[in-house]
């Protein structure tokens, strides 16, 4: 006859299953956040080029559309939303992008030899994940140990004979 007391053999065999099953579950739940924060870094990263890409073109922009013979890149990043050295004023970029990666204002300046500014770049220490086949303008993004050297300039092309 069975009187309610555990016998000596199974006491603990519960407490020791719920001890394995949380440890299972705490390292699914570790490998799925480690999965889900390359993603959001790599979508950061994509978000960069795009970015990157479109502050390169409205400094190009700018450059191109200067008044004059004599070109000038922006003073500063100011300067491509509201471009005053024209009768009606225009627009090379709708707005300032924040840094995808840093997720802050700012971004590093690219001085240009003869004043203003040629180019930006991130200001974040982070390594990239891409490393290779970027689109033939950006190839010198191939193999850079950090986000900081993805530099985004403008450099005008002499003009074909």
């Amino acid at each position: 006859m069975q009187t309610g007391k555990p016998k000596k053999k199974e006491s603990g065999y519960i407490l020791l299953g719920l001890l394995v099953l949380l440890i299972v579950a705490g390292y699914a739940l570790a490998e799925a956040g480690a999965k889900w924060s390359d993603i959001v870094k790599r979508e950061r990263e994509q978000e960069l080029l795009k970015v990157g890409d479109t502050i390169r073109t409205a400094i190009g922009n700018y450059y191109n559309q200067s008044p004059g013979i004599i070109k000038q890149y922006p003073p500063n990043l100011e300067a491509l939303l509201y471009d005053v050295r024209f009768p009606a004023p225009r627009r090379y970029l709708r707005k300032l992008y924040l840094d995808p990666v840093t997720q802050k204002e700012g971004w590093g300046i690219l001085e240009a030899p003869s004043g203003g500014i040629m180019g930006v770049y991130s200001l974040s220490p982070a390594k990239p994940f891409k490393a290779k086949n970027f689109r033939p303008l950006y190839r010198h993004f191939e193999n850079q140990k950090h986000y900081g050297e993805w530099y985004f300039a403008y450099i005008p092309t002499s003009p074909q004979k």
